[in-house]
C-alpha cells in the first residue's frame, strides 16, 4: 500500500469517527433535552405522585411537553436562521 492509499484511509477513518462523534453527541442532546423537560414538567404538573395519573395531570404533562418542544424547535430555527444570514 503506498502512502496515497494510507492517507486516504487514514482520512476515510477520521470522517467515521467524526461521524460517530456526531451522532454520540446528538444522542447526549436529546437525552439532556428530555431530562430537562421532564424536571420542568414534573415540577409544573405533578403535586403528588401516585399509582396512576388523573386526567388534568395528563393534560398538563402532554401541554408542558408540547410546548417545550415547540419553544426548543422555534429557537433553534431562529438560530438557523441567524448563522445562514451570517454565512451569505
Amino acid at each position: 500500500m503506498d502512502s496515497y492509499d494510507h492517507n486516504s484511509s487514514e482520512k476515510a477513518e477520521a470522517a467515521e469517527l467524526q461521524r460517530m462523534i456526531a451522532i454520540e453527541q446528538q444522542k447526549a442532546q436529546f437525552q439532556a433535552q428530555v431530562h430537562n423537560f421532564t424536571d420542568v414538567c414534573w415540577d409544573k404538573c405533578i403535586d403528588s405522585p401516585g399509582s396512576k395519573l388523573d386526567s388534568r395531570t395528563e393534560t398538563c404533562l402532554v401541554n408542558c411537553v408540547e410546548r417545550f418542544i415547540d419553544t426548543t424547535l422555534t429557537i433553534t430555527n431562529r438560530f438557523t436562521q441567524m448563522v445562514q444570514k451570517v454565512a451569505h
